[in-house]
């Protein structure tokens, strides 16, 4: 769909609570993965931007961190801020929910979005659960009684199902423009960025209870060889007893961790890659300032 003026542009921000499946939509639209995916709440820290490109159109999606109510910590505060920032600047601005039902927690997110001045279409992820289908029906119902979305669809970004009808209603939406970003361009963040994503992935979905949320990680030196990339990584954590939980009986956990991150390095960059990493203690790292700015966090001074 293009306008009568010809290409469409703009910027679309992903909003919603933690864990509705925001970045498993942003890269099934953009069709490559820009933004890491696990099964824990809160995985993405920060604002991501994904791009698709087509001959009459580029929508510009951001991914953003899932908007906290209590936000008793500075990187969650950041991270708020990050997601608030991407709504003002949106041209459309997708919410996510989950098709099992509407929670204290969307209520939340919608509150925030009513001082939004961009239309807002109701997106209803993970449809592919409910059977039979028709178990929707009330949420869809009570969404529409409420006159606030501009259009609700029902997706299933795992699955990819109805992805190509939300994009139609997302298009109808933006302004004619130019291109932001060049067309083969699928992401705005740089390599070392990605490559602390990947092995953030890994360590959140090997590690239990609180300790994936008391990590960062930080790329240090990449020596990118034409058939071998060696790269050393530290990886923070917020306690010393949370040290020994990451690397595990004699080292072996965190081995394991490096294996899998190895495959996924190895896949991105498309060469061999040598991983080297180091747990290291910075107490209380997410209410720190400097420490979130080191980590490539945008906090505040």
């Amino acid at each position: 769909m293009t306008s009568a003026g010809g290409f469409r542009s703009g910027f679309v921000a992903v909003v919603g609570r933690p864990n509705t499946g925001k970045s498993t939509l942003v890269n099934a639209l953009v069709g490559e993965k820009v933004s890491i995916v696990t099964a824990r709440p809160q995985t993405t820290r920060h604002r991501i931007i994904g791009i698709r490109s087509r001959a009459d159109s580029q929508v510009v999606f951001v991914d953003t961190p899932g908007l906290h109510g209590n936000a008793r910590k500075l990187i969650n505060r950041t991270m708020n801020r990050a997601a608030a920032s991407s709504l003002a600047d949106a041209d459309v601005v997708l919410f996510v929910i989950e098709a099992s039902g509407w929670c204290a927690a969307d209520e939340h997110v919608l509150q925030r979005l009513a001082r939004v001045a961009a239309p807002v279409i109701l997106v209803v992820n993970k449809a592919d659960l409910l059977r039979p289908r028709s178990k929707m029906l009330p949420l869809l119902e009570a969404a529409q009684a409420r006159q606030l979305f501009a259009e609700i669809v029902p997706v299933s970004a795992l699955q990819a199902e109805n992805l190509e009808r939300l994009v139609e209603l997302i298009l109808a939406r933006l302004p004619a423009g130019e291109r932001f970003f060049p067309q083969d361009m699928k992401t705005d963040r740089g390599r070392d960025f990605r490559i602390g994503e990947i092995l953030r992935e890994k360590l959140m979905a090997a590690l239990e209870r609180e300790v994936p949320y008391g990590l960062a990680v930080e790329i240090g030196a990449v020596e990118d060889g034409e058939r071998l990339a060696s790269i050393d990584a530290l990886i923070w954590v917020a306690k010393d007893s949370q040290r020994p939980i990451v690397l595990g009986r004699g080292g072996e956990r965190l081995k394991a961790i490096g294996q899998a991150a190895r495959l996924d390095l190895e896949a991105f960059l498309g060469k061999k890659v040598y991983l080297q990493t180091h747990v290291k203690v910075r107490r209380n790292w997410a209410d720190d300032a400097r420490a979130l700015r080191q980590f490539g966090y945008e906090a505040e001074q």
